[in-house]
């Protein structure tokens, strides 16, 4: 091989070239039946993957180093790397082999990133791979623009500086991308965002995150003159953010979002704020160990299909404020429950994910089988538009969307096989009878073996050669052979091929057309099928926008049927919403924990009221451990979070009124990777809680104060109280083992204390958990201890030491009001100085006397 000027080997010229356009990014680079790394790449993806590294050749005097992966086995070794964070560049060969000196051609053809990924092999079918760009913008402003790019939807918001974590908590992306000129303090905020999200980041250079450039990408994007339409004008720091967005996707795809054709702003005061703390103590989509389950979506999730799973988690997590989509929802529920909600599941069952699907046509990276699936859910949807006649308004929209775009079925019915081969370029895609160049050059590979026992049959006749033979070999195709004592009767355009001891092998003008035909036959029919599947995607592309719209209506019904099967299952009723402030809720149930208690025990879950309004704000509870605060306190918020998301909700009866965010402090843990103590973390999200929520807000305060000592506990824990009571006046659960501030009501006219019941038989003790007026009497806490499994010398010892503190507080007791007003700060006389100086008059004094004057302050400041 030929060697370079700078050493490198052609290949590695080539290699090099593609690498230094991607040079933070893991180059997989195509070499026959392998995906090849070199170098650095080679090295990092040993260690990732587990693979072998060896070192073969030199390359400017260096030997290379190699390590690769299976090309038929990729998907498993990409899926890792990303889980891993890294990001993959795809380097294919695009040329013919041979077909010009030096190495076949190669480009990269996509990049796979965590925030960009459209294979299914890669992708959880429950959740979205989602991309964010960060602006940071003048005036402490910045703007985001985030995709899911196989669902095919922007989105835009602007925000305030310190509300940035809030948004990347509530977006959950798989990867953000940021500006190279952000501000050091900035970029410190990122990587604490990383280390706490696990997003993966990714800089970009500066010039992408262009307000201008922004504008006209979306303008392009979706066809428009302006974007007043979706009230997106004025964001200018949104559109510098939708720059980078736009142009990192197109990069990594490798071609425009031909189907990103929506756009959706996003506002502060649009939707119920869902802080990452409330989703985490809440254990909406993962419990407090990281788990899928049990969760409240777990518990919700029964749809038939991955786009109707995800439509159902962002309805949770993304409930509005405004209560006409959960209406909307709820007056679909009731129609459904009547028994259409099965018929609807039984047509839904075996739907394949025409979101991805319609997603991955649009990219023009869609497999041959998915097309068939494709193919069989337009069916399946237009049986669903049927059996969706009358109903609600809800209900019609979605019929109407549910109606196949029309002849998209009959194309894919005509131009793709019943059983296809997984991808293109095995052959065995385009149907027979779609196209008369493939179907001859099909026939010419089938029916190679008739048309020689013909060729010889006729052969032999005109010869007179009895043991004529037409055969094939790799070496020297066909040929006729002849053996050597009847070469007399050869024909006269025979022509020779090869010599044998005893043989001679011929070949004739029409075996030399048949073989002509018949070699090249495999090869331009597999070219034929690929031209014809491209030809295919051409005529889907402008099917796109009424997929996606149809791909949404079945991931609608597919939630709301879920919804509604288990509204039936577990016995929920329909929520009612009030104008009025309130919350009002009647045998209440927690969703998750009566689910659990059912597959385990067979127990029934205790059910409570709630009743909290204008004159009744704040509940303090108190009670044992275990005797089921924290679960009365999240049932509440639950039952809030699934009305307001459109759901039936578990209990007898439920009424509420607006609510604008749901707020919790729960569980005591640290965050050692940014230096939080327990007590700090527990101090700072009340902090937050205490400056975000409003009279509107739902706060849950579980145990607060118990990372300091007793009296700081104590101190802390009542002014937050009087503060959420005085101030915020949100609707507040405040869960406390202080019995001290049972006395908070007597002063504080809009709580009450309740607490959960329990009762004690001898030495033990039994939990009611049972919500009653008043405060508990004790807490029970050493005998939890106990039905821990304490060693018993350990729990006498504890039951004699709390006697004897409990006897010197008894006598040493003070009477100290924990609810009074701070005083006033006692106001102190004017100093020496400050007198002094009060009686100076400098209008009247020269230069002379202004000087001596700051002299003599200045010596009573000093003797001072």
């Amino acid at each position: 091989m030929a060697i370079k000027a700078d050493g490198h080997t052609p290949m590695m010229a080539q290699y090099l070239a593609i690498k230094a356009q991607h040079p933070k990014t893991l180059v997989f680079y195509r070499m026959g039946d392998f995906y090849e790394l070199f170098f650095a790449d080679a090295e990092k993806a040993a260690r990732l993957l587990d693979i072998t590294l060896t070192r073969r050749g030199m390359s400017a005097g260096q030997p290379v180093a190699m390590a690769g992966v299976p090309f038929h086995s990729v998907e498993g070794y990409l899926a890792r790397l990303i889980k891993l964070g890294e990001s993959v560049a795809i380097c294919e060969q695009v040329g013919d082999v041979g077909a010009s000196k030096g190495p076949v051609e190669r480009k990269v053809v996509r990049v796979v990133t965590p925030g960009t990924l459209t294979d299914t092999e890669l992708l959880s079918d429950k959740s979205e791979a989602v991309l964010l760009a960060v602006h940071q913008g003048s005036r402490h402003r910045c703007g985001l623009a985030w995709l899911s790019v196989t669902q095919g939807a922007l989105q835009l918001a602007e925000c305030a500086g310190d509300e940035v974590e809030t948004w990347v908590a509530r977006i959950a992306p798989s990867e953000l991308l940021f500006s190279a000129d952000v501000t050091p303090a900035f970029t410190q905020r990122l990587n604490a965002l990383r280390f706490s999200t696990g997003v993966s980041l990714t800089e970009r250079p500066a010039f992408q995150f262009e307000a201008g450039l922004g504008l006209r990408k979306l303008l392009e994007q979706l066809n428009a003159a302006t974007l007043a339409a979706w009230g997106a004008d004025e964001l200018t720091h949104a559109h510098a953010a939708a720059a980078a967005l736009l142009s990192y996707a197109e990069h990594t795809q490798g071609r425009a979002l031909s189907h990103v054709q929506s756009l959706q702003v996003q506002r502060d005061d649009e939707l119920i704020d869902l802080p990452i703390t409330t989703r985490r103590n809440l254990e909406l989509v993962q419990t407090l160990r990281g788990e899928d389950s049990p969760t409240l979506f777990s518990l919700l999730d029964t749809c038939m299909t991955g786009m109707g799973s995800r439509l159902l988690k962002c309805w949770l997590l993304e409930p509005r404020r405004d209560r006409t989509q959960a209406q909307e929802r709820l007056d679909a529920l009731d129609l459904l429950r009547g028994g259409a909600w099965q018929r609807l599941r039984t047509e839904l069952k075996g739907t394949s994910d025409v979101e991805r699907i319609t997603a991955r046509i649009a990219l023009r990276q869609v497999r041959p089988r998915e097309l068939v699936g494709l193919r069989q859910s337009l069916e399946k949807a237009r049986q669903l538009a049927g059996a969706l006649e009358g109903g609600t308004e809800l209900l019609a929209r979605l019929r109407n969307d549910l109606v196949p775009p029309p002849g998209c079925a009959q194309l894919l019915q005509a131009a793709i096989m019943e059983e296809p081969a997984a991808l293109v370029r095995d052959g065995g895609v385009i149907a027979t009878g779609h196209d008369a160049d493939l179907d001859e050059l099909r026939a010419i590979q089938e029916n190679a073996d008739g048309f020689l026992l013909e060729l010889e049959r006729r052969e032999r006749e005109r010869s007179g050669i009895a043991n004529l033979k037409v055969q094939f070999n790799r070496v020297h195709g066909f040929y006729i052979e002849v053996s050597q004592g009847q070469l007399d009767k050869v024909p006269a355009d025979y022509r020779r091929r090869q010599t044998l001891k005893n043989a001679e092998r011929f070949i004739t003008p029409e075996l030399k057309t048949f073989e002509d035909k018949a070699l090249s036959a495999q090869e331009r029919a597999l070219a034929r099928e690929k031209f014809l599947y491209e030809q295919l995607l051409d005529a889907l592309q402008p099917h796109i926008p009424a997929l996606s719209r149809l791909a949404r209506a079945l991931a609608s019904v597919d939630a709301l049927c879920a919804l509604a099967e288990r509204s039936l299952t577990l016995g929920w009723c329909r929520p009612q919403f009030m104008k009025e402030p309130g919350i009002e809720i009647t045998r209440g149930r927690h969703p998750v924990v009566e689910a659990r208690l059912a597959e385990t025990s067979g127990g029934a879950f205790i059910a409570n009221d709630t009743r909290l309004g204008p004159k009744q704000r704040m509940q303090v509870i108190t009670g044992p451990n275990m005797g089921g605060k924290s679960t009365y306190m999240r049932q509440v918020a639950l039952i809030c979070l699934l009305a307001a998301m459109g759901s039936y909700v578990p209990a007898s009866a439920c009424r509420l009124g607006p609510m604008d965010a749901i707020h919790t402090r729960i569980g005591a843990a640290d965050d050692l990777a940014n230096a939080q103590s327990t007590f700090m973390l527990e101090m700072t999200e009340a902090a937050q809680i205490l400056h975000s929520a409003s009279p509107q807000s739902l706060v849950l305060m579980d145990e607060i104060g118990r990372g300091t000592s007793t009296f700081d506990g104590l101190a802390l824990a009542s002014g937050i109280a009087a503060h959420l009571h005085d101030k915020t006046q949100a609707f507040t659960l405040f869960a406390t083992h202080y019995f001290e501030l049972t006395e908070f009501s007597a002063k504080h006219h809009c709580a009450v204390n309740v607490h959960v019941s329990a009762t004690e038989s001898g030495s033990d003790i039994v939990f009611l958990h049972e919500i009653q007026p008043g405060p508990a009497s004790r807490s029970y806490g050493i005998q939890v201890a106990r039905l821990a499994g304490m060693p018993a010398a350990v729990v006498n010892h504890a039951r004699h030491a709390l006697a004897a503190l409990e006897q010197q507080q008894e006598a040493a007791r003070e009477q100290v009001d924990l609810f009074a007003p701070p005083p006033e700060p006692v106001r102190q006389g004017p100093s020496p100085v400050e007198a002094a100086l009060s009686s100076l008059d400098p209008d009247t004094m020269s230069p002379r006397e202004a000087l001596d004057a700051l002299y003599a302050l200045r010596k009573k400041l000093d003797s001072k």
